[in-house]
């Protein structure tokens, strides 16, 4: 780590992390507002609930910042908000150019995960009678109070800890085990690490799912390959464009899936 780095890292850190909180403060907040009773372990009460898991998030994203802004630039994974920390460049300047196909891409995304979500519902209908991409208990209350968590924790928050917390530490090692080339890690390495960052970003949807259904094989490995999908597609565009093109991706993501609940709301 150059000079310069070394003192700029905090700076760096710091400003990743607060791009994260903002997702955290929405989640503990719609944790407090739609828990019910019945749901709140015992020996917690719910506004400790809501705090506990506020906390938790912040220590997982204090330590994906500290991870990404160590190994992110070291395999020239490019991120906005870095270069804007350690040089001032305007990141609106840099991003505008990626918005529109980021939030085309987003889309497409989220539009493709639903017709799959259809195409997989025989396999998965005995255990999750209503898609999970909606609310099985979908009420307007509950959609309007979500979308803040789709947005602002999945577009921003999710990013910073699977993509730039994660995915740049497995990009990390394999370029260290390849022998360190002088140009980065090569394309196989990327691959491996947005595939690995993908799978595990569906892997992580499974507990918030088992807390509403029971999961089965079936259900698990649907929830795992949707998810998968869609964070492949966020880790090719941090690898090929930026990570904030992949959070802008990422919001827009939701947009369908928003919609979609909100259908659902209305029409049942």
């Amino acid at each position: 780590m150059s000079r310069t780095e070394r003192a700029t890292f905090p700076k760096r850190f710091g400003v990743t992390l607060l791009a994260g909180v903002p997702g955290i403060f929405v989640l503990s907040g719609y944790i407090y507002l739609t828990t019910p009773p019945t749901a709140i372990p015992a020996g917690l009460s719910l506004p400790l609930l809501a705090v506990s898991a506020g906390v938790n998030s912040l220590l997982l994203l204090a330590v994906a910042c500290l991870i990404g802004t160590y190994t992110a630039p070291r395999v020239e994974l490019r991120s906005y908000l870095l270069d804007w920390a350690e040089t001032g460049d305007d990141v609106w300047r840099r991003l505008r150019s990626e918005v529109r196909f980021a939030v085309s891409l987003g889309v497409i995304g989220g539009l493709l995960i639903l017709l799959l979500d259809v195409a997989l519902a025989p396999f998965v209908a005995q255990d999750l009678p209503q898609s999970a991409l909606g609310a099985t208990d979908a009420t307007m209350e509950n959609v309007v109070a979500y979308a803040p968590v789709r947005f602002l924790y999945g577009g921003i928050t999710e990013e910073l800890l699977l993509r730039y917390g994660l995915m740049s530490a497995i990009a990390f090692i394999g370029w260290f085990l390849t022998g360190r080339q002088s140009d980065g890690p090569g394309s196989k390495v990327m691959w491996v690490a947005v595939v690995i960052s993908a799978v595990l970003f569906g892997i992580g949807h499974l507990p918030a799912l088992a807390r509403s259904v029971d999961l089965t094989p079936a259900l698990a490995a649907r929830t795992i390959l949707l998810n998968a999908i869609a964070g492949v597609l966020f880790g090719w565009l941090y690898w090929q464009r930026s990570l904030e093109a992949a959070m802008v991706a990422h919001a827009a993501f939701h947009v369908p899936l928003v919609a979609l609940s909100l259908v659902q709301v209305i029409l049942l």
